[in-house]
């Protein structure tokens, strides 16, 4: 006795010391304690189901996705075995969150709605709005992945698209009503701002706005500055598409000054991208060339390659918009130099035609531009973009005073070391872990016991015999066995569903093991508990239903993923400002055209768009 309260004292104080590094933001502390207190084991199962859920959790933000499925399944399995119907539906989220992330919606969506059935079962109104709020969560990001690819003017959707924004914006504003009942402020500010979001993807921009006004006012009142800076960024992306740029700008400019704040470079540099698209909408093509400078230096910085080339890409065609084209042809030999590196066939052939029309004006020729005889070549290293950042600011030195603090050169000030963030995390896939591929699958049999007639797999007579070759062989074999006399009795099926009825009871006992669930100690005081009450509250046919309607397209998933969205670039946000920018200045095409150069005057050359990247939320 003296032992085994030792050991769940000795369980419980690492739990609750994981718990403590977790809340100070130490996830990968936290999940070292967690994993020990599962090691040491406990017999309680509220405690092992609470820890099963915080490991999940911790490795969740950790984006190691394959443990937390397999955490939060242990925590599934073990809630609906003490009959634990609230911890059952907190378990069914967090599984759908993790889902949502790999970007398996479907399935994501059927364990958000058990959640949201067991929380208005039980008369949980929080876990009501919580689940509510995880089911637009969901549509939210399948609408949004559905956008990539898409070339609709923003508004402009294909209808499946539509309807599935429109799903979240319904799920979003029932749970806006609920956690304005509950006098949830904190919770009111994530709807406003996903309400905003949301219909900023639809093309509603006016109402987008006013919903991340409303964000905006919330994040103010709680002193929530890093909410503060995403509504900040959304009203100026919003913005943009009403054409109303020079407020967009103003939005930007406190969007980088808190991002400074909070010591986000990734943010900063996204603010800076951000800007100097917006002044370029404007002409102002000066102030656009400080902010992609700014932007370029960031993304050197954080070895962000795809950002470093859509910087290089913009200063070519600024430099282009002034007329000058010596530093334009630089930045566009860097843009192709960069775009061949990455694999980016797009922005290779942007950069190409932009070279060879930047060539031909200037009347050079490849060996002209070798690295030993080139006076347009440079390293582009972090030393020249902080020189010329210094130049370019010089030039503008008359007009500094009238400039607010956050336009001003920002390495002008002293910089504290903790304000550089050099190392970034590398991009997350949305494929499947090895771990959790089988997560769903595990979770159907175990409730699957008195339907496996429907379930039973009939194998269906080889019509190729250079092709089925193995289940020819298979099959002649059993039929070696196998009495023909006893596989044509009529009686042969009722047999078999006489087998299968019997057996449907013990079904859940050989496919759920409890005492393999890691960390359970099972002893007479909870043995009671793991027998007698896993039989309870079976689900219902419609939730069977919903996960065979999602698990019916998983064989195709499976062999053949879905196309890469790109290189990933942390320093370039989502949003479409190559084809705005294109719409924007159509009318100046003519005008911005490279002309061979005459006698006379020598005309500027056009930028080339990019394909578009996105929209930002």
């Amino acid at each position: 006795m003296r032992v085994s309260c030792r050991m769940e004292a000795s369980c419980l104080e690492l739990a609750l010391e994981g718990e403590r590094l977790c809340k100070a933001g130490d996830f990968k502390g936290g999940t070292a304690f967690f994993e020990a207190a599962v090691k040491v084991g406990t017999e309680d199962l509220k405690t092992l189901s609470a820890i099963y859920s915080q490991l999940g959790n911790a490795y969740f933000y950790l984006k190691e996705y394959g443990k937390a499925l397999e955490y939060h399944r242990h925590d599934l399995t073990l809630a609906r075995t003490i009959g634990d119907r609230i911890g059952e539906g907190k378990a069914s989220g967090n599984l759908g969150n993790t889902l949502k992330v790999l970007g398996r919606f479907d399935e994501a969506a059927v364990c958000c709605q058990r959640h949201l059935d067991i929380s208005q079962e039980q008369g949980d109104k929080v876990g009501e709005a919580r689940a509510l709020y995880n089911m637009g969560n969901v549509f939210h990001a399948k609408g949004k992945q559905q956008l990539w690819g898409c070339t609709q003017e923003p508004g402009d959707l294909p209808p499946d698209v539509r309807d599935t924004l429109q799903r979240a914006t319904g799920f979003y504003e029932m749970n806006l009503c609920l956690v304005k009942e509950l006098g949830d402020r904190a919770a009111q500010g994530r709807a406003y701002g996903n309400l905003g979001n949301t219909h900023y993807l639809l093309g509603n921009f006016v109402e987008a706005i006013k919903f991340h006004r409303q964000r905006l006012s919330i994040a103010k009142e709680f002193g929530d500055k890093a909410a503060e800076r995403r509504a900040y960024s959304n009203l100026g992306n919003a913005l943009i598409f009403l054409g109303q740029f020079n407020t967009a700008t103003e939005y930007y400019r406190k969007t980088l000054q808190l991002s400074r704040q909070l010591r986000d470079q990734v943010m900063e540099a996204q603010a800076c991208y951000s800007l100097g698209n917006t002044y370029t909408l404007l002409q102002q093509y000066e102030r656009a060339i400080d902010y992609h400078l700014k932007h370029l230096y960031i993304a050197q910085e954080l070895t962000d390659r795809v950002g470093e080339g859509r910087a290089c890409w913009s200063l070519g065609n600024a430099y282009v918009s002034l007329g000058n084209h010596k530093q334009a042809l630089y930045y566009a030999r860097k843009h192709l130099e960069i775009s061949k590196e990455i694999g980016d066939r797009n922005g290779e052939l942007t950069a190409r035609m932009n070279v060879d029309q930047l060539m031909e004006a200037l009347g050079v020729t490849e060996s002209d531009l070798s690295p030993s005889s080139s006076e347009f070549e440079m390293q582009g290293s972090t030393e020249i973009i902080i020189f010329l950042l210094f130049l370019h600011e010089s030039k503008r030195k008359g007009c500094s005073d009238s400039q607010s603090s956050e336009e001003r050169l920002w390495f002008d000030s002293p910089v504290d070391t903790d304000d550089i963030t050099v190392q970034v995390p590398p991009p997350v896939p949305l494929g499947r872990d090895p771990s959790d591929e089988d997560c769903f699958f595990d979770l159907l049999s175990k409730f699957q016991s008195s339907r496996m007639d429907d379930q039973r797999c009939h194998l269906d007579e080889p019509q190729n015999g250079d092709n089925r070759e193995g289940a020819a062989t298979s099959m002649s074999s059993l039929s070696e066995m196998i009495d023909p006399a006893i596989t044509t009795s009529p009686q042969t099926e009722e047999l078999f569903d006489l087998i299968a009825s019997s057996q449907s009871r013990r079904l859940d006992d050989q496919r759920v093991n409890v005492g393999n669930l890691p960390g359970l100690r099972i002893t007479h005081n909870n043995l009671g508990h793991l027998v007698g009450e896993g039989d309870h509250q079976e689900p219902s046919d419609d939730f069977f239903n919903m996960l065979i309607k999602c698990q019916s397209s998983r064989i195709d998933d499976q062999r053949c993923s879905p196309p890469e969205a790109g290189p990933h670039a942390p320093t370039v946000p989502d949003e479409d400002f190559f084809s705005l920018i294109q719409r924007v200045q159509a009318k100046r095409m003519d005008e911005q055209r490279v002309q061979l150069p005459t006698d006379d005057q020598e005309s500027p050359p056009s930028p080339s768009p990019e394909p578009a990247s996105g929209f930002s939320s």
